[in-house]
């Protein structure tokens, strides 16, 4: 029997290995080879396929999947926070662009029905590229990323009502504010929903399939929930895609999130391929060789006039210029759900059979252009802030650099700067504040900064990446740097900037991938954490747990691999050590063997009230004393006649056996040292 849908399914998915390798070897984005085999095959293009609307039915399936993953590596708490950015970076993303395309529209001479319409279609961006660029960048949680996310939602709510307005702009009747005081309750019984949904039921309900072992019936049960909360809002009149979002973030609050993220990671790539396919074959590639001027020029202002749009979006948040720009450069292209709104305007009448084609022409290309954009947003960013231009709007600062912080108080001597106030840099603040450290933080998102300056912390608004920023916070008179941003880009030119500004600064930076670690290293990183070398270190010694090792080994066997494993990645860079001198480069490229460490004399410790000379470290156990560290004092070169008293850090060097036979020495109720 002959099924057509396999038959086109084959088709094009074999086309699309032949276009993705061409791509591939021309280092062409995978999207931009998806949108192109669609062309290639649909029905302006060769021919190829016949069961168009079966494909665009699976492409829907594709942005289904797609934002379902989205909100499984989300959370309700992360949506939360991103209430203001919703609400005042999309609303003016939004209205803003309506406004100024309904008044170029009137301008050409277009009555008013169809300006609003073409506002309409312009205003809305592509959440499926824009999230899965993102996705591939790890800059989903950049602040760029954020505000992206934050108007694609808001511009996802939006399309709702749009839809509804499109009759009306021909004259059609109905009660309209019936419908929306309808929808918005809805609206309002899905968010309820979703939270009870959440909380009480999904947990409970994962908890028990899991408790099968079944991997089938896992699979089942989350392609259910996903396609079940899709089809409760489509069929309120809300979209799919937004129904699937809030269907992953109801997942993503139970402990099961990432085995299903993992499960269907990949359905999704294999759907959203599909989908990228589906609007290349709309498109009849004779319009833009018929009118390729035109085409071009409405590209172009499309581009530019979204991306300052979206860009002001950004600054009214408060975010500097740099992020302005990225996020707006993002957001620059024209989405998916404007094709479903194409669609109506054309049932409708306001769109004409060519208008159409040039506006599907105009979208696909600004899609297509959409990754080459994203990928030279730092470059276009660096060159336009070499314009003059006002500080606050190029740093973020709220006053001049050269101004005292914290209203004239001096900046203190030897602090620590920590960059970034997500969960990685509130635990170095917080152990820094516990060991009675000075530090100083700057983060980008204005409501934490407000929120956390009440609470005392000394934490500043601005991009650390500009060197004002790290002026502003005294990065001449510190010590050590930690790095702790999701934004791999901006971690570099972080990097870059502050080691520029201080040679002598002890830059420690995370990092999410092991690929990254050897550009940091050569821009001038002294020590480069990365999460997926961690998260395996951090595996496997639980694994040796449930296998009763005893606690002293794992330890043992953790630090062995943490020096080794470092000593193996700083090898990635030949050059990573030529940006410092001698005198503070790291020790273990020159003493590989030996470790410096710090212990605490505890009360009624054998080493307490004795001197250095009667411990006898270094003649007795071959580890010398560096120095120690009592209250607030260091106590350099300690000489012979140098008393250990109970509270104080004694910093030791010698190698790790040497080290581990003195601890007994600092820990209370251990045997008295022999005279010697």
């Amino acid at each position: 029997m002959q099924i057509p849908l396999l038959s086109d399914i084959v088709i094009i998915f074999g086309l699309a290995i032949g276009v993705l390798y061409i791509c591939h070897q021309l280092r062409i984005p995978a999207i931009v080879g998806f949108l192109l085999t669609g062309v290639l095959a649909g029905p302006h293009g060769f021919g190829l396929i016949g069961a168009v609307h079966e494909v665009e039915v699976l492409a829907e399936i594709g942005v289904v999947l797609l934002l379902f993953t989205i909100g499984l590596e989300f959370s309700m708490k992360s949506l939360w926070q991103l209430k203001r950015s919703v609400l005042i970076g999309g609303s003016f993303q939004v209205f803003a662009t309506l406004l100024i395309t309904f008044l170029i529209a009137r301008m050409l001479g277009q009555d008013v029905g169809k300006s609003i319409f073409l506002g309409f279609l312009v205003s809305l961006s592509s959440t499926a590229i824009v999230l899965k660029l993102l996705q591939e960048r790890a800059e989903v949680d950049s602040p760029q990323g954020r505000i992206d996310l934050a108007i694609l939602i808001f511009q996802d709510v939006v399309a709702v009502p749009m839809m509804l307005l499109i009759p009306l702009m021909k004259g059609g009747e109905g009660n309209v504010s019936g419908t929306f005081t309808m929808l918005f309750l809805k609206g309002i019984a899905i968010v309820v929903l979703a939270i009870f949904s959440a909380r009480w039921v999904v947990p409970h309900v994962l908890f028990q399939i899991a408790k099968t072992r079944s991997r089938e019936l896992f699979l089942l049960t989350v392609v259910v929930m996903c396609l079940s909360v899709a089809w409760l809002t489509s069929s309120i009149g809300l979209s799919l895609a937004l129904g699937a979002f809030l269907a992953g973030l109801i997942i993503s609050e139970s402990e099961y999130s990432y085995q299903a993220l993992s499960n269907l990671l990949p359905f999704r790539d294999l759907f959203t391929s599909i989908f990228f396919i589906s609007i290349g074959m709309l498109v009849d590639s004779r319009v833009m060789l018929e009118h390729p001027v035109m085409v071009v020029l409405i590209i172009l202002g499309i581009l530019v006039l979204k991306t300052i749009l979206a860009g002001g979006a950004a600054a009214l948040l408060g975010y500097p210029f740099r992020t302005m720009v990225l996020s707006g450069l993002a957001l620059s292209q024209i989405g998916e759900f404007s094709f479903i709104l194409s669609k109506a305007g054309v049932k409708h009448g306001l769109l004409s059979g060519n208008a159409y084609q040039v506006f599907l022409a105009v979208s696909v290309l600004s899609m297509a252009a959409t990754p080459f954009i994203i990928a030279q947003g730092v470059p276009i960013a660096a060159l336009l802030m070499r314009f003059p231009m006002p500080v606050r709007l190029q740093t973020g600062l709220k006053r001049a650099p050269k101004e005292p912080v914290n209203n004239g108080q001096e900046i203190p001597k030897d602090h620590l700067l920590i960059i970034g106030y997500g969960l990685n840099g509130r635990n170095v603040a917080r152990a820094a504040r516990s060991a009675g450290i000075p530090y100083m933080i700057v983060e980008m998102n204005p409501v934490t900064v407000k929120k956390e300056k009440a609470k005392g912390e000394p934490i500043y608004f601005g991009d650390a990446s500009q060197e004002a920023v790290l002026e502003h916070v005294g990065v001449h008179n510190a010590r050590i740097m930690v790095v702790a941003i999701p934004d791999p880009v901006a971690t570099r030119m972080v990097v870059a900037s502050a080691r520029s500004l201080n040679p002598r600064l002890h830059i420690i930076t995370r990092t999410r991938y092991l690929p990254e670690m050897k550009p940091l290293y050569e821009l001038g990183a002294n020590e480069v954490i990365p999460e997926e070398f961690e998260t395996s270190v951090e595996i496997f010694s639980r694994v040796l747990a449930k296998y009763l090792i005893p606690r002293d080994e794992i330890e043992r066997l953790v630090a062995g691999v943490r020096n080794d494993g470092y000593g193996m990645l700083r090898s990635l860079s030949e050059e990573a050590t030529t940006f410092c001198s001698p005198s503070f480069c790291d020790y273990r490229l020159y003493l590989p063997d030996v470790q410096i460490c710090s212990l605490r004399v505890k009360e009624g410790a054998p080493i307490a009230g004795k001197t250095l000379a009667q411990v006898g470290l270094r003649k007795r156990y071959g580890v010398t004393l560096l120095s120690i560290r009592r209250n607030s004092e260091m106590v350099s070169n300690p000489g012979a006649d140098t008393i250990f008293l109970a509270g104080d850090i004694s910093i030791l060097v010698g190698t790790p056996e040497k080290i581990a036979q003195i601890q007994h020495l600092f820990e209370s109720g251990s045997e008295e040292i022999a005279p010697s």
